[in-house]
């Protein structure tokens, strides 16, 4: 296969010094950048499991399935069993703070007032702090200025699309309407890719670079898709080769050496491939001796990447005969990943 080479997007110079000079001319009490993550359940009660999966498993954009089909599987039979079994997952990765997600969320969110000046507020797609709510409280308290910033690298309609679902519902149970901004995903985008690689050689940096040529990988796990929803045109697949391939680009490797895997599949239908945990597995079974994990597409530790790739993908490596295993985080509070946020900010409040 041909190796593609992306060119880096970033926004047009922008100084900090004259985005804060712009947006002094704005009263503070009236703009708002919300940055909204997927969500997460509030403590690790199975019925507070169970409802957050209830949320999430419900919307349109996530299971593409007529209501009279899925609604009776989702009762019936997924939330009687998973939310006991997701909770344990859960318990695995909770913080004395509570849920990683919930946590970085708002850490990210207060650093980036810090940054920027502005009100900056975080939200969740599902569980709480409810987006919808979040923007009841902003235009209670007069702000007519606000900017949603979804916390998703690659564009999914199950991800993107379904935070603009929620704005737009919003904005049709209000009678006045604020300014509203809407970002998308930023897969090449400059800050972004910084982050990823800058994470990837600090890395190195402490345990030493693979031996690429002895076997030893890197490998970019993203979260799957179903295929019919790729077929029916979604952008995600696409974009996270773009960032897979800007990451290989901008650390030198091939794609032999740097390998693009999805995981997090869920139930009976076709997915997009090759599976992480079967690629794991396989390396493993081959001897590999070292194997580097990094998850471009979680801009927060979640249960994705704590459980899903740094217990289950290790335990499934070094069973299968591989020897060390490495998830390198990447996101969370880092300067790093701050960056890569300021950078999608500046360029939607830019002309506020």
């Amino acid at each position: 296969m041909t190796e593609c080479h992306f060119k880096r997007i970033s926004s047009p110079p922008f100084p900090h010094s004259l985005l804060r000079s712009r947006l002094e001319k704005v009263k503070a009490d009236e703009l708002a950048l919300v940055l909204v993550n997927l969500g997460t359940p509030k403590s690790l009660e199975v019925k507070e499991v169970r409802s957050y999966l209830r949320e999430f498993l419900m919307d349109r954009r996530v299971i593409e399935l007529p209501r009279f089909l899925w609604w009776p599987i989702l009762e019936g039979i997924i939330l009687r069993v998973r939310p006991r079994a997701s909770a344990e997952k859960y318990a695995t990765v909770w913080m004395p703070q509570g849920s990683p997600l919930d946590f970085y969320t708002k850490r990210q969110a207060q650093i980036l007032h810090d940054e920027l000046g502005i009100r900056v507020v975080p939200a969740m797609r599902y569980g709480e702090p409810a987006l919808g709510d979040v923007l009841d409280d902003l235009s209670a308290q007069g702000v007519n200025r606000i900017a949603i910033l979804p916390a998703y690298p690659q564009y999914s309609a199950s991800t993107v699309a379904s935070v603009n679902d929620a704005v737009a519902k919003w904005l049709l149970s209000r009678r006045v309407h604020p300014q509203i901004r809407l970002g998308s995903s930023f897969p090449t985008a400059s800050a972004y890719l910084d982050a990823l690689e800058d994470a990837v050689r600090a890395h190195w940096a402490r345990v030493g670079r693979p031996h690429f040529d002895e076997g030893e990988r890197l490998l970019c796990s993203f979260h799957s898709l179903p295929v019919a929803m790729d077929e029916a045109g979604d952008p995600y697949r696409s974009e996270c080769l773009q960032t897979a391939a800007a990451l290989r680009q901008g650390l030198g490797l091939s794609e032999e050496e740097c390998l693009t895997t999805f995981q997090s599949v869920f139930g009976p239908a076709q997915w997009l491939g090759p599976a992480t945990i079967d690629t794991v597995a396989e390396l493993g079974t081959q001897g590999v001796s070292r194997l580097d994990v990094i998850c471009p597409g979680f801009v927060t530790d979640c249960l994705e990447t704590l459980e899903e790739i740094d217990q289950l993908n290790r335990e499934t490596f070094v069973k299968a005969g591989g020897g060390d295993f490495h998830y390198i985080p990447w996101g969370n509070d880092s300067p790093q990943m701050i960056r890569a946020l300021e950078e999608q900010a500046r360029s939607l409040l830019s002309s506020w």
